[in-house]
């Protein structure tokens, strides 16, 4: 446990910073999971619609410095390549 005042207040922000990242992915999570569903179904213009909307959520989530922006690139690019995938 923190000893000093600066410590405890450490200790609270960082707290408070877990508990909103940890909401933030999970949201993304839900984005990602109606894309991926939509691709499984074999639906071409419901998973280009359903990877629209999650598009600028990942981007913002990766601006927020809850998830890398590497990470976010890369999620967005296999997302994509799943569904050219299906086009063909």
């Amino acid at each position: 446990m923190a000893n000093s005042k600066q410590a405890r207040k450490r200790a609270r922000q960082a707290e408070n910073r877990r508990v909103l990242k940890a909401s933030q992915r999970s949201m993304v999570r839900t984005y990602i999971k109606r894309v991926v569903k939509a691709i499984n179904v074999g639906d071409h213009a419901q998973a280009m619609a359903e990877f629209k909307v999650a598009q600028p959520v990942i981007d913002r989530i990766a601006d927020k410095d809850v998830m890398s922006k590497k990470k976010a690139a890369r999620l967005k690019s296999r997302l994509n390549k799943r569904i050219k995938a299906l086009a063909a």
